[in-house]
């Protein structure tokens, strides 16, 4: 079985960086967590990586929430889960894996995830072999979803949800590591210290890519 940082779909997001939004940014709580799940579903749902995995547009989302749901629901106890909730509701979260050190393996996990995936579980195994044979072994937080709802991108939503986590990573000197989905992620993630990694891309048996990168101890992320 894999580790979760194994199993996780890769951080991505559409462009949150220009716009004036003020985030409060605040921990989710416990009852929250199919919430961000939903919302991490509908933030991804035209990307490539998730047409593999459920490929009819009508059961993606749900399919998709669920799992977003069962990985957020590890990252809460083994790193950590950051929201944007605005009075309109949750719009936005990061959900961090913490690798220092050797996570538990989740008990429930492959039990699970037959039940979420359904007919789809040997795609969920691709995408769980593919993370597992590419994750850094070196010590650091994964950064799994960066996640905005389109309706509120362009806002820095994501930037802001990212440099939350990096001010206290890097007074602890811990590096990150994500995989991106696309270019406009790729510039992004530059621009907050990430570099390339080799390999920098990974494929999906589809084709659709992950974009393997790292973000080494710096100061404080830039916008």
């Amino acid at each position: 079985m894999a580790t979760p940082q194994g199993i996780s779909l890769g951080a991505s997001q559409h462009g949150h960086d220009d716009g004036d939004l003020v985030p409060a940014i605040r921990p989710a709580r416990p009852d929250e967590i199919p919430e961000v799940g939903r919302l991490i579903a509908v933030s991804f749902n035209d990307l490539a990586p998730n047409a593999y995995l459920v490929p009819p547009l009508s059961e993606r989302v749900d399919v998709m929430a669920d799992f977003f749901t069962l990985m957020t629901s590890y990252a809460q106890a083994q790193g950590r889960v950051d929201v944007v909730a605005l009075d309109s509701g949750m719009v936005a979260a990061a959900v961090w894996f913490d690798v220092t050190q050797q996570p538990l393996e989740p008990a429930d996990y492959e039990e699970r995830l037959a039940e979420l995936a359904g007919p789809y579980r040997p795609n969920f195994d691709a995408l769980d072999e593919l993370f597992s044979k590419h994750h850094p072994h070196d010590p650091h937080w994964h950064l799994a979803f960066l996640a905005v709802l389109p309706g509120y991108q362009h806002h820095r939503l994501g930037s802001a949800l990212m440099r939350r986590t990096y001010e206290e990573l890097d007074r602890a000197e811990v590096p990150t590591f994500l995989e991106a989905t696309n270019e406009q992620n790729i510039r992004l993630y530059r621009r907050h210290g990430y570099a390339d990694m080799d390999p920098f891309v990974i494929r999906l048996p589809d084709g659709a890519p992950f974009y393997r990168m790292w973000r080494p101890v710096r100061g404080a992320a830039s916008d």
